[in-house]
């Protein structure tokens, strides 16, 4: 390969390149005319479709993901194994994450029971919402953008989202708002974490007034709205992958517009491949919604054994 890619590439002698690595130039030419195996043609076009799909989704995906998108898109059935090597051999993985977690106590003026209870498993749309505010820097200044959402814990789907420079009421009453603006027979069951806005008496309020029942995570356990949690670890991994983030103006669009990527275009395996928008389309139009049972983890329900009670 080494001959090959140099009288290619750099006109290099054939013959020199032989005597130098010392193999015979009728090896060379044997190896240059050989019938390429049918497994190792496989793996060479397997390759192809890694590097276009990295490339394509600018390096979000990992190994597992990879192999989904490849078979969902291409029909084919290539095991989560074979790819990982191949992967590793090319160089290519998925961005890695960052966590970085601040608490800031406050003394809340209402709180609510966990009454979720890390049952992150719905039957139907808009039985169970969950929702948070996360923080983004704006590149090259001191400024913040904050954006509050909610979540379907049916389809992962977003139900309503804003984005501003304030965190504050005003920011979550605005998405709460919009959200039954979208869904306005919805009664779900609505958690959040312990922050002011949520344990406000404006917000218990606006719950109060359409009859919807509160759910808040207990303190210091960012566990108990997991899915929220995940979905902001998601963009944040993603997101800067995807789009040249260099002022506020391009930073808003990149949250919006992967937002609307991540809704329409990005294919989950638990929902067979399908997007949050056609699960979501599907399941409303029906009166009996498909139920999409959340994979068992084995390390997390052994983990529980030993340190929950």
């Amino acid at each position: 390969m080494a001959i090959k890619f140099f009288y290619e590439t750099k006109n290099w002698s054939i013959n020199w390149m032989c005597k130098q690595l010392e193999i015979s130039r009728s090896a060379y030419y044997k190896w240059l005319h050989r019938e390429i195996p049918e497994q190792e043609a496989e793996n060479m076009k397997l390759a192809e479709l890694i590097k276009e799909y990295d490339e394509c989704f600018n390096h979000i995906l990992g190994y597992r993901r990879m192999t989904s998108w490849i078979n969902h898109f291409n029909h084919t059935s290539y095991n989560p194994k074979r790819v990982h090597r191949i992967m590793k051999k090319l160089g290519i993985h998925s961005a890695i994450r960052r966590k970085k977690k601040n608490y800031t106590p406050s003394t809340p003026e209402s709180v609510s029971e966990n009454k979720l209870g890390r049952d992150f498993y719905a039957d139907a749309p808009n039985k169970k919402w969950t929702t948070d505010v996360t923080e983004f820097k704006v590149p090259g200044t001191n400024k913040k953008l904050y954006l509050s959402a909610i979540l379907d814990l049916y389809d992962r789907y977003p139900v309503a989202y804003v984005i501003g420079i304030r965190n504050d009421s005003r920011l979550v009453f605005k998405t709460f708002d919009k959200a039954l603006a979208a869904n306005p027979e919805a009664r779900p069951l609505f958690h959040s974490d312990r922050g002011f806005q949520y344990t406000s008496k404006m917000f218990q309020k606006k719950l109060n007034e359409h009859e919807i029942e509160h759910s808040m995570s207990r303190v210091g356990h960012c566990i108990d709205n997991g899915p929220t949690e995940g979905f902001w670890g998601i963009i944040k991994t993603e997101m800067y992958q995807m789009y040249e983030i260099t002022d506020e103006t391009s930073l808003r669009f990149a949250i919006s517009d992967y937002i609307k990527f991540y809704s329409e275009k990005r294919p989950q395996d638990r929902y067979h491949c399908k997007t949050p928008l056609e699960i979501r389309t599907e399941a409303l139009s029906t009166g009996q919604p498909v139920e999409y049972l959340i994979p068992r983890n084995k390390r997390i329900e052994k983990y529980k054994e030993k340190w929950c009670a």
